[in-house]
């Protein structure tokens, strides 16, 4: 039970530091959006490179070249937690805050059913409940609009299928996030010298001391994924799905409280459903010593 909660406990805050983490890239937002998932990809591998020097892991680094399953998982985490950035970092730039938080509310309930479908894990009757409701909550606003969140569905499922493809990495989580981008690199830096020939990257836009902006992603890109890799594969999937709803919750607050963004009658609708659905959950849980 204690090694389940430290474990739990490093996913948690991994999602508190993703909840806030709009108000960093809204610091890039006069930036093209590929441009600064491209520079995003090529500084948060330069920071897990120097972490694997610091700690001298890269022979460990290295061993995993020899196993090509858990390469080809590496690869296939690469290129998820790439879709989910590049969505939501687009998301976020052009003034949707509101829904990258829609998109992890629906993650829960997605990873809720990957852990009963791949993972053989068990809800009680109360849990599915809870699951039933927060559904309920979601499809609402879908249904009041009459549209699919095709933005929200990206993002939220890119990152489903991250934490599951996740969960069956053998690596340690710097050695696991040192190849995921590494993969994604050298595309990554192709783009950037495209739009900057093109004229459409930071030159000319950003000033100074802003061009630490870039660096400085690398780092708060790779500390929540350092904790995220470290407590995924050692607790229930259902339980990091229904944790997800602490970083929704705190984007849905930075963007209607600092960024101004329209609150509906549906969001209020859909948010107490999702905190009832949470409650539920982690009551039950906790009866169950999950």
């Amino acid at each position: 039970m204690q090694k389940i909660n430290r474990n739990a406990f490093y996913v948690f805050g991994c999602y508190v530091l993703w909840g806030i983490l709009p108000i960093f890239w809204k610091l890039l937002g006069s930036v093209n959006s590929v441009y600064v998932l491209a520079a995003r990809i090529v500084w948060s591998f330069v920071f897990c490179l120097l972490v694997l020097l610091v700690m001298r892991d890269l022979p460990k680094a290295a061993q995993a070249l020899k196993d090509r399953k858990e390469l080809f998982r590496l690869f296939l985490c690469g290129v998820m937690i790439t879709v989910n950035w590049g969505s939501y970092i687009y998301a976020v730039n052009s003034g949707h805050i509101l829904d990258a938080s829609l998109a992890y509310y629906l993650n829960p309930i997605i990873s809720v059913f990957i852990g009963f479908l791949v993972f053989r894990e068990r809800l009680s009757g109360w849990q599915w409940f809870s699951v039933g409701i927060a559904t309920i909550g979601i499809l609402v606003p879908v249904i009041h609009y009459g549209t699919i969140p095709w933005m929200a569905l990206v993002i939220g499922g890119s990152f489903a299928m991250y934490s599951m493809i996740k969960k069956k990495v053998k690596a340690e989580s710097q050695i696991s996030l040192f190849w995921e981008t590494a993969f994604m690199t050298p595309f990554a830096l192709f783009f950037l010298c495209m739009m900057e020939v093109q004229g459409r990257g930071a030159y000319g836009i950003l000033d100074g001391a802003q061009w630490l902006l870039f660096p400085i992603s690398g780092v708060v890109t790779t500390i929540p994924l350092f904790l995220f890799a470290r407590g995924i594969s050692r607790i229930p999937m259902s339980l990091a799905g229904i944790l997800m709803y602490i970083n929704p919750t705190l984007q849905f607050l930075v963007g209607v409280m600092l960024y101004g963004e329209k609150l509906k009658l549906t969001d209020d609708i859909m948010f107490v459903c999702v905190w009832l659905a949470l409650i539920i959950f982690l009551m039950e849980g906790k009866k169950k010593k999950v």
